[in-house]
């Protein structure tokens, strides 16, 4: 698959001039550079439809989805990637019905599937996965159980119903920027899978100076105490003397992989912020801590160009997009 899936470009509108007092010009040019690929629009107002119980809205019936691997639908359903559930099934640890599953069982929405011990909606393939964008702010954790009860990204995502939103990745504590989340185990497992070779890009601010030696290091590879690490690519991108900011890519995520590579070069970090993952940009105009939803259009194509099956949906042909939360 080619490193930037051709999305229908989309330019956001453009950021309110008044949020950009006070910012430093490096600061505001780097954010103004930003563009999102996907289309995203608010969410039109929908009239309540009458109905016989008193003119109370009704919820849309999806007719029941056919049956499927039971691999499948848990990945489908946020638990993981389908290796993953399959070695749980293996493993014993998912029941349906009451019954121990077996390894290529076929499941419907409507069973009963518990997994280890704990009961899980199925969502059947004929829904389109929901992805969103979310601009992390400094200071938050990419984890639900973390033993110093920090502040979490995940208590700032839209609630779900028989679902759970999967990280695509990760950014440490104080790191901010574009981070994506998606209901599709199997989706985030492709984003991430190194075959895939997707990029990600982050604006990063040192202090001090940066010697031309190190950065020649930087783009020929250093070694880590995990293995060898280089950038794609590294252009300046204004500031100046203790706030001189760079552009930087490279087409893995390891932990603190960017922070370690200028540590070992002698130049400290000071601000750390992820602009563009694979064919995502952070936009311009998604302030920190909000979320953006992807049009389900958006969706089936990101999936096309993973080659994974586009469900074929029993309500409208589109979902709805929604707002920067």
């Amino acid at each position: 698959m080619p490193n930037k899936p051709r999305n229908t470009p989309f330019r956001p509108p453009a950021p309110d001039s008044r949020r950009s007092r006070g910012k430093r010009p490096a600061e505001t040019a780097l954010e103004a550079e930003a563009e999102v690929e996907v289309r995203a629009k608010p969410a039109p107002r929908r009239a309540a439809s009458p109905s016989p119980d008193g003119g109370k809205r009704l919820r849309h019936q999806e007719a029941p989805g056919k049956p499927e691997r039971l691999q499948k639908l848990l990945a489908q359903s946020g638990l993981g990637s389908r290796r993953e559930m399959e070695e749980l099934i293996s493993a014993g640890r998912v029941q349906i019905n009451g019954e121990t599953a077996q390894l290529g069982q076929s499941a419907s929405p409507g069973d009963r599937v518990k997994v280890n011990g704990r009961l899980v909606g199925l969502k059947c393939s004929n829904r389109v996965p929901r992805v969103l964008i979310y601009h992390k702010p400094e200071g938050e954790i990419v984890s639900r159980d973390d033993p110093d009860h920090r502040p979490s990204v995940f208590t700032s995502l839209p609630r779900l119903s028989g679902a759970r939103w999967v990280a695509v990745g990760r950014l440490d504590f104080n790191t901010s920027g574009l981070l994506l989340f998606t209901t599709s185990g199997e989706l985030a497992n492709r984003l991430m899978h190194p075959r895939y070779n997707l990029v990600r890009e982050y604006a990063v601010r040192l202090l001090g100076d940066l010697p031309e030696d190190a950065k020649q290091r930087l783009l020929a590879g250093i070694e880590l105490e995990d293995g060898p690490a280089q950038f794609a690519t590294f252009q300046e991108a204004g500031g100046e003397g203790a706030n001189r900011w760079y552009r930087v890519s490279l087409f893995e995520g390891r932990n603190r992989e960017v922070r370690r590579m200028f540590e070992a070069v002698g130049v400290t970090v000071s601000r750390l912020m992820r602009v563009r993952y694979g064919p995502f940009s952070l936009p311009p105009n998604l302030k920190r801590g909000k979320t953006l939803e992807l049009d389900a259009r958006d969706v089936e194509k990101l999936l096309t160009d993973f080659n994974m099956e586009v469900p074929v949906a029993t309500k409208s042909p589109t979902r709805s997009p929604r707002k920067a939360r």
